[in-house]
């Protein structure tokens, strides 16, 4: 089953993050997504360019109802014509799997 198949699993506090060699194998599912360290926690971040604010905010609307669904919540960063989304698992401060289910996720929304 591909990522942008699953659902995310339940996440406690003690749930490890994601190994070097996971983020490698699961990063192939998401290529256009960068990892970057921001306030010592490890995330996922993409931006995703649109023709105008409205086909923007939409886009935002449909991250925000996945986001929802999964009681599991990124940053979404509106702008005219560009909307920016950062996936970790605040719980555990950095990766989890879930984070490279939902960033497939999103590039599925953003496909459709």
């Amino acid at each position: 089953m591909s990522l942008k198949e699953e659902s995310c699993e339940t996440c406690r506090a003690d749930a490890p993050q994601v190994t070097d060699e996971e983020k490698a194998s699961l990063g192939q599912e998401v290529p256009e997504w960068a990892l970057v360290t921001r306030d010592g926690e490890e995330q996922l971040t993409r931006s995703f360019s649109f023709k105008n604010f409205v086909q923007a905010q939409a886009f935002t609307n449909q991250v925000a109802d996945l986001a929802e669904a999964e009681n599991h919540h990124p940053v979404i960063v509106l702008e005219w014509g560009k909307v920016t989304v950062n996936w970790w698992t605040h719980k555990i401060k950095g990766l989890h799997r879930n984070d490279y289910v939902l960033a497939a996720r999103t590039d599925a929304l953003y496909q459709s």
